[in-house]
């Protein structure tokens, strides 16, 4: 059952989600012609079988949408909410947005999701379980643009119930969170955009934000490097945490994992992922 969020909170929200969509549709059609015209690896095959590629990666991207908004987006401003009429979470006690403190707050909101995000993503990678979800992600040897939005249903589930809690132990504001996703999904494209980027370009963007050849060497096949660079938005996370790697050959990077078995090519086979055994190799 969904839970009722205050209307004038469920408006704001609605708009923010408007533009948040906009701006999603429009990223994906400059980075899909960016690649189309300048890609930066010439992957072999068919058109028609990059078309199947980019469709399935789409799909599987609608239904996690799909199943975010009718079920959780109402939990999330409730919780958001329930936090903001007490006063609770981190940023509600040390930047109230009363005190005139309302870009601090904002800025606070962005940086603690950022850094969950930089955490969450990690822990799939070290804990065998979650993994099962997230290699759904990584098994994509032609990552491209349409990569940000292939996740298992199940990943996205799992992360979503979690945010509940951190919602309001953060003291986010429900716009806040629609603010971070938005800026945070459009980095995450350009990431994983099959786009050539300039090395000095890509060297100044990474100091602050992820970049195509940071991100490209965590979708390596060579599991030193796909447990790396876990961050999302800001890059400053993975050199925190001592995850940060990067190579002077982006081009000779292989994409996927070494389970040839788990890699299928339609979406029933990815949906059935999570519930095969086959162990993680030194490619994954």
């Amino acid at each position: 059952m969904r839970t009722k969020a205050p209307s004038h909170m469920q408006t704001i929200v609605n708009l923010f989600q408007q533009w948040q969509a906009a701006i999603t549709v429009i990223g994906l059609v400059l980075l899909l012609s960016w690649e189309s015209l300048r890609p930066f690896f010439l992957f072999g095959g068919k058109r028609s079988r990059r078309g199947i590629h980019i469709g399935r990666n789409l799909l599987l991207g609608a239904l996690n949408s799909l199943v975010v908004t009718t079920i959780f987006v109402s939990l999330w401003i409730f919780a958001s909410q329930w936090a903001s009429d007490r006063g609770f979470g981190i940023l509600n006690w040390f930047a109230p947005e009363e005190s005139g403190r309302a870009i601090i707050h904002a800025v606070g909101a962005i940086l603690l999701l950022d850094l969950w995000t930089y955490w969450w993503h990690r822990l799939n990678h070290q804990i065998p379980f979650l993994w099962r979800f997230h290699r759904v992600h990584h098994a994509d040897r032609q990552m491209d643009v349409s990569t940000a939005g292939r996740f298992h249903v199940g990943e996205i589930i799992l992360s979503s119930v979690l945010r509940i809690p951190l919602i309001a132990l953060f003291g986010v504001y429900a716009w806040e969170l629609v603010l971070y996703e938005t800026i945070m999904f459009a980095v995450v494209q350009f990431h994983h955009a099959n786009i050539a980027v300039h090395p000095a370009v890509d060297r100044a963007l990474r100091t602050v934000i992820v970049t195509p050849y940071m991100h490209k060497v965590h979708h390596s096949r060579v599991q030193i490097e796909t447990d790396s660079n876990y961050s999302s938005l800001l890059s400053v996370w993975d050199r925190i945490g001592r995850s940060f790697r990067i190579r002077d050959d982006p081009e000779a990077i292989e994409f996927g994992i070494d389970a040839p078995a788990i890699d299928g090519d339609r979406l029933i086979e990815l949906m059935k992922m999570p519930l095969m055994d086959e162990a993680r190799s030194s490619g994954a």
